[in-house]
């Protein structure tokens, strides 16, 4: 079989059906299977499945697993010669399937593939990054990745990228993340340590360790929604978020690395805390003070130990 894709869902009914909708009628010249994972919906999202997607093979968990347990039940089950994650709140557009096949047959040596993303307006969606290491960090908290006319800056998202030629990456996003099967043999499944974010840079990380290639080319176009499962998640998104990233630190580059991080971070969403509190004061705006709220919820439920 050329190919797997491995969809996790949890409750979102709605972009799922989208979803599937537009992967089936561009399986065309691909022997593929499309295997769904959900991760204990209420929103009737296995229901919508079973009637109206009866070909897709549908795992039902009675407890939401998180993204890498989760997808690594999809690998267990796969037939094809490549996996292809892929989010739920994804459009899948013409070739792209067919064309990310053709590609990793091409090109023996990349373990993994991204292809070009756009946002719902048409817009190209930034899907590659550099690892998220301590200088891009403060890049990052600073503000600085903002001042478009030093490149430098960009290092860490790629903005100034558009994606429309081919490179080789550190990370490229679960969205739409295409993976040789024999390379995953070989490096292992996601780390399951990682609960919702992070899974995909550290499997990044592993293949490029193993000698593999992590690719992005322009082998066709998805459009990411967003808003599907991690928008549900409200501050503690950005807790998992930087979870993931502390965790990152620690397994690759230590314990050092790993209070560097956290001291990065805690500055991050601290410093955004105070602008919001004071900003609030100021203004009395409401979505002030919400934004105040939610960095100190994520300042409160950082992790206090590395």
């Amino acid at each position: 079989m050329d190919l797997t894709i491995v969809i996790v869902n949890w409750n979102t009914i709605d972009m799922l059906r989208d979803c599937l909708g537009s992967c089936y009628p561009n399986l065309d010249g691909i022997d593929a299977e499309i295997i769904v994972i959900d991760n204990a919906s209420t929103d009737g999202s296995p229901e919508m499945v079973e009637n109206e997607f009866p070909s897709a093979i549908l795992i039902k968990n009675t407890e939401n697993r998180g993204f890498a347990a989760a997808n690594n039940q999809g690998f267990a089950l796969a037939k094809g010669q490549h996996v292809l994650l892929l989010n739920s709140d994804t459009i899948v557009h013409g070739d792209v399937l067919k064309k990310t096949v053709n590609y990793l047959d091409e090109h023996p040596d990349i373990g993994v593939l991204g292809c070009r993303v756009l946002n719902p307006d048409g817009t190209m969606q930034p899907n590659t990054s550099q690892f998220p290491s301590l200088l891009n960090l403060l890049i990052l908290s600073t503000g600085l990745w903002r001042i478009k006319s030093i490149p430098f800056f960009d290092r860490y998202r790629m903005l100034n990228w558009d994606r429309l030629d081919a490179r080789d990456v550190d990370v490229v996003a679960g969205c739409y993340m295409a993976v040789r099967k024999s390379a995953m043999d070989e490096v292992g499944v996601l780390d399951e340590d990682f609960y919702f974010f992070g899974e995909e840079t550290d499997w990044c990380v592993r293949f490029r360790e193993a000698g593999w290639r992590v690719h992005c080319a322009p082998v066709g176009e998805i459009t990411h929604l967003g808003g599907g499962s991690a928008r549900k998640l409200n501050f503690k998104r950005d807790v998992m978020l930087t979870d993931a990233t502390i965790r990152l630190h620690r397994k690759h580059h230590g314990h050092i690395s790993a209070t560097c991080a956290w001291i990065v971070l805690m500055f991050f969403n601290g410093s955004r805390f105070v602008f919001w509190k004071t900003y609030g004061l100021l203004t009395r705006k409401a979505s002030a003070r919400d934004r105040a709220e939610h960095f100190r919820k994520v300042v409160a439920e950082m992790p206090k130990s590395i």
